[in-house]
């Protein structure tokens, strides 16, 4: 009767995130990829909603994770980890973007690729989410990241308080200030696109 060797990654898999995170920082080397394997659909949403471009989105979310990696000896267990993930991705994120305010690009597009079936419908919604995209990176970063928590990530304005370490009344406020700028931003685009 033969018994297949048990490396342990096995016994991970139900193991709760904070577990994971101290097994990883106590050595253990397959902790952390189990991490990565739960939360990083999350995560790279975060990345690509809080960047200018896919690029900037997966060099920021590598950065992020390998800064996770090296601190995870630091994580005091005051948050969830998913929590803590999201606000390393979110601030490796608004780093990359500071650093690359004075020289940004954007790639143009392949003339290559072939026209979508349906032009006219696929057309309309890529420039709404551009135009809603434009409008949204015009914001001061902090209003930004304020409202992709609160909005696009679906997190309760006192879970975006502990993400971005704010008071919740400041979170409000950002999203509030936020929200009237993008208004009147898309208004302007509106009423200037129906002139005659």
């Amino acid at each position: 009767m033969s018994s297949q060797p048990n490396d342990g990654h096995e016994g991970l898999l139900d193991a709760p995130d904070h577990a994971l995170l101290t097994a990883h920082a106590g050595g253990d080397r397959h902790a952390f990829a189990e991490l990565l394997r739960r939360h990083r659909d999350h995560l790279w949403q975060t990345a690509v909603r809080a960047s200018y471009t896919p690029e900037d989105a997966a060099d920021s979310l590598q950065d992020a994770l390998l800064s996770a990696h090296r601190k995870a000896a630091t994580f005091r267990g005051d948050a969830e980890v998913r929590s803590w993930l999201h606000t390393i991705v979110l601030n490796a994120c608004l780093d990359r973007i500071r650093r690359n305010k004075l020289r940004r690009t954007v790639p143009l597009a392949d003339e290559s690729l072939p026209e979508p079936r349906y032009a006219r419908d696929d057309f309309a919604a890529a420039e709404t989410t551009m135009i809603v995209d434009a409008a949204l990176f015009a914001l001061p970063d902090e209003q930004r990241t304020a409202l992709v928590a609160v909005e696009l990530e679906g997190y309760s304005v006192a879970d975006a308080a502990k993400l971005l370490g704010v008071p919740e009344g400041t979170v409000k406020s950002r999203c509030s200030r936020g929200r009237r700028r993008l208004e009147e931003h898309l208004k302007s685009l509106r009423d200037g696109g129906n002139r005659p």
